[in-house]
Parts: structure tokens; C-alpha cells; sequence
């Protein structure tokens, strides 16, 4: 069965390693297929030391926006290992299912409903990098009563902090966020600090959607792997990738 590698971001806080091991290992019980994270900053193993031992693999970017890292340094590296590249997560129906239910879980514990919500998304400020959260909006405010509006928590504006205050300067009493992020960290705590949020809600990595939707792509390039590759003839793997190497090593050339 072919190789599933999962490339994240990665991050400096614990909880965000173990909320993706959660989803690997959910994916894993889905597919049967062997699983591998490979991260593109602050964890081990790196993203190129997991793909030189596992030429030819699927790659699906556990990402909720097509920024520099799934629109370049992804494709890059898979590029030299002669790997599949899929979609990311950014603009799936799914997401936005997940989003919901995450939501819906905060305002119960906060005592009922929102009337009005931010989604708050990474933040991109390269073309096209916040589709996924904007798509996001969309579709969400699809799902409920109340207005939805956007957020960034970094490169973009509005911050949430921003958005939550012209909320309520419109009148609405009962704000909530919907963290559109995959896992712990340092833009989750920040969440968590937002004045006058009336609920915020988890973030996305250990929802049932998401390893589904990671299935469906992976499924969908095992499909297509019939196909002649989009690279050409297999290119010379590199050896002795450090299990460290930074995001420079992508643009390395075999």
C-alpha cells in the first residue's frame, strides 16, 4: 500500500504534535495505509528526512490555507522524492461542518448561543493565501442565524481582537470565535486571551471531517497514480537528510 505522508506546519507547543499524531492515528484505522507526519518547522522529523525513505508517497498538506508552504515549499520538496502532492484542506465543505460542530460545542459550554461570530483564521499576505479561511465564512454563515465575519491572527487585518470589538460596537452582545486552525498553539492561546469573547472554539485537527477529508485525498491520488507523474522520470532521492533540515533544504536540486 502506498506511503501516507502528513505535512505540517509544526509548531513550539506540545498539544500541537499530539492533536496531529491523534489525527495520523485516525487515518491510519480509516485506510490501513502506512501514516508518517512530517513537519516543515519547529518539530522533528523534518518533512525531507521522513520523504527520503518513503519515495513515491502520497503527500496531503494538513493545511487550511494554500499559502507559501502548500502552494511552494510542499511541491518542492515532494518534487525530488517523486511524491504525489494533494489538494490541502482549505475550502472543503468538510472544514466548514467541522467548524460548526466545534462552535456549537463552545456555545453550549458557555451558556447558549452566539449572535454574531468571527472566524479567525492563520493569516496569509500572499495571493489567493486566505481563500480557505474566507471560503470558510462563507459556508459557515450558510449553517447559522447570525452574521460571520472574518479574522487573521497574523499577516492579515482584521485581528480578532479587532473584529470582536466591531461587533460589539454594532451592538452584539454574544460574540464567539471559531478558530479556523488545526491544532493548538501559539494562535489558539491568543484566541483564548481575545477581551469580551462570549465562547471560542476548539481547533480542527481531532474532528471526525478532518480524517475523512485527509482520506478522500489520499484515496483520490492513489487513484491517479496510473497516471503518468506530473515530475517526469523518478529523480535521484537525496541520502542522509538530517531529521532537522530546515525549509531551505527544499530548494536543494539533485
Amino acid at each position: 500500500m502506498r506511503n501516507l505522508v502528513l505535512a505540517v506546519h509544526g509548531s513550539a507547543v506540545p498539544e500541537a504534535g499530539a492533536a496531529v499524531e491523534r489525527l495520523a492515528d485516525a487515518v491510519r484505522r480509516l485506510t490501513g495505509a502506512p501514516v508518517a507526519v512530517g513537519h516543515l518547522d519547529h518539530q522533528k522529523p523534518s518533512l525531507p528526512y521522513v520523504l527520503a525513505d518513503r519515495p513515491g508517497a502520497v503527500v496531503v498538506p494538513l493545511l487550511l490555507g494554500d499559502g507559501y508552504h502548500r502552494t511552494v515549499d510542499i511541491p518542492a520538496v515532494a518534487r525530488h522524492f517523486d511524491c504525489a502532492v494533494t489538494r490541502g484542506l482549505s475550502g472543503e465543505h468538510a472544514v466548514a461542518l467541522a467548524l460548526h460542530d466545534r462552535l456549537r460545542a463552545a456555545e453550549r459550554a458557555a451558556g447558549g448561543p452566539a449572535d454574531a461570530v468571527v472566524v479567525a483564521g492563520a493569516g496569509s499576505s500572499r495571493p489567493g493565501g486566505n481563500d480557505g479561511t474566507l471560503t470558510a465564512v462563507r459556508q459557515l454563515a450558510t449553517l447559522l442565524p447570525v452574521p460571520v465575519t472574518v479574522a487573521y491572527c497574523s499577516a492579515s487585518t482584521p485581528t480578532p481582537a479587532e473584529a470582536v470589538a466591531r461587533l460589539h460596537a454594532q451592538g452584539f452582545r454574544r460574540v464567539a470565535v471559531a478558530a479556523h486552525l488545526l491544532a493548538p498553539g501559539r494562535f489558539t492561546r491568543a484566541l483564548a486571551e481575545v477581551p469580551e469573547t462570549w465562547a471560542v472554539g476548539e481547533p480542527l485537527a481531532g474532528h471526525p471531517r478532518l480524517a475523512g477529508l485527509v482520506v478522500a485525498r489520499y484515496a483520490g491520488a492513489c487513484v491517479a497514480e496510473q497516471q503518468p507523474s506530473p515530475y517526469g522520470a523518478t529523480r535521484p532521492v537525496p541520502r542522509g537528510i538530517p531529521q532537522d533540515a530546515p525549509t531551505a533544504l527544499l530548494s536543494w536540486d539533485a
